[in-house]
């Protein structure tokens, strides 16, 4: 059956896209041209060499958390259920993105996607495919100590934990929840399952836990996590986020040098987000330990959109080339019309040829998305 595939669309924003279009001293961009010529590649490439390996599947936009830096306090107008993608829909997407696009790394966000019941299948049905992709987990944890062991069990290889602070008052401040020990027992759970390691990603924020950043190093290392910190970008649905005062990727090594010494670590970064460095003691000559690695995330201020190699679903299954973009292309109204998966990959693949060069946040006119995080998926 054929059927006439969307074009992609522009979310509400009153700056537009953010393709390669010059940007006027107004602050308005011109209509961007979308490249309709392409190579006949099999996989997401775009038009600046990059290839799009690592795919990021938006679950639900809900969560049970209010973080500071994410949501409002009271909360934000969620999808309606028949909105989001089925089980059936993310399971044919992700064997497109795997058969078709050569996809090796499948991670499943939010929102926070504990909060869908079907996740246990949805992991095991996407494990099935051939070649199995590796598959991860973004979660707050909240609910992950009943689950972790089905979770495995379904095919589940890894988690990444959010958590800002081991501290209960801090942590409730940030996340307008007092649910720390739930975080906790989730991380606990992660282990008895037998997964491989957990990862833990921390925001910074000044004046509320970045005097905690050498406290949370310490408390990872003793429990064989790999902390990664982000710096915080500008996905906040309250658009409050600051530049002149958030925490950067130099202001975090700052903190973190008080206590240890960092050196890069030698493994191959290989597209991947977090710059990882080397953890060891601050003791003089040859005896400094090794304590392990952290991981810093500089979206903002040492950006890494040269090597990016992940494509996003949100969780009404459209395309967003960049995490930071206005335009999404659908692929789940297509696919309801009954379009087959040539037509679905197609769309996708034009949706990725477009891909801008980078997110261009540090330059003048930068329109940060309607979107939070929590809609769009991390």
């Amino acid at each position: 059956m054929s059927v006439v595939l969307g074009m992609p669309r522009r979310l509400p924003s009153g700056s537009g896209g953010i393709g390669d279009a010059p940007v006027a001293a107004s602050g308005t961009r011109p209509p961007v041209a979308l490249p309709t010529e392409r190579p006949a590649a099999s996989g997401l490439i775009d038009r600046f060499g990059r290839e799009a390996t690592d795919l990021r599947i938006s679950l639900t936009d809900r969560c049970n958390l209010r973080c500071t830096y994410c949501m409002p306090a009271e909360g934000l107008p969620f999808l309606p259920p028949p909105a989001l993608m089925s089980l059936d829909e993310i399971t044919r997407l992700a064997r497109i993105a795997v058969t078709e696009f050569g996809v090796r790394q499948i991670r499943f966000t939010g929102g926070e996607p504990l909060l869908r019941n079907d996740l246990v299948e949805i992991i095991r049905s996407v494990a099935s495919l051939e070649p199995r992709p590796e598959i991860s987990l973004t979660t707050n944890a909240i609910g992950l100590s009943s689950r972790a062991e089905a979770l495995a069990e379904a095919g589940l290889d890894r988690i990444n934990v959010s958590l800002d602070s081991i501290h209960p008052e801090t942590f409730a401040k940030i996340t307008r929840r007092p649910f720390l020990d739930r975080v906790l027992g989730g991380i606990d759970a992660v282990r008895a399952a037998g997964l491989r390691e957990t990862k833990i990603n921390a925001v910074l924020m000044p004046g509320v836990n970045d005097h905690q950043a050498v406290e949370l190093l310490e408390w990872a290392l003793a429990g064989g996590h790999q902390l990664r910190f982000i710096e915080q970008m500008p996905l906040d649905a309250d658009h409050t986020w600051d530049r002149d005062s958030m925490i950067t990727a130099a202001g975090i090594r700052e903190r973190l040098s008080a206590r240890y010494l960092l050196s890069p670590d030698d493994a191959p970064r290989d597209g991947a987000p977090a710059e990882l460095f080397q953890v060891r003691e601050r003791a003089e000559g040859p005896d400094s330990r090794m304590l392990g690695l952290v991981g810093i995330i500089a979206s903002v201020s040492e950006p890494f959109c040269a090597d990016c190699r992940r494509t996003r679903l949100t969780a009404e299954g459209a395309v967003r080339s960049c995490l930071f973009s206005h335009v999404e292309t659908d692929l789940l109204g297509p696919i309801r019309a009954g379009a087959d998966d040539v037509e679905v990959a197609d769309l996708w693949r034009g949706a990725m040829w477009a891909k801008p060069s980078g997110h261009r946040m540090n330059e003048t006119g930068f329109a940060q998305p309607d979107r939070p995080m929590s809609a769009i998926g991390g």
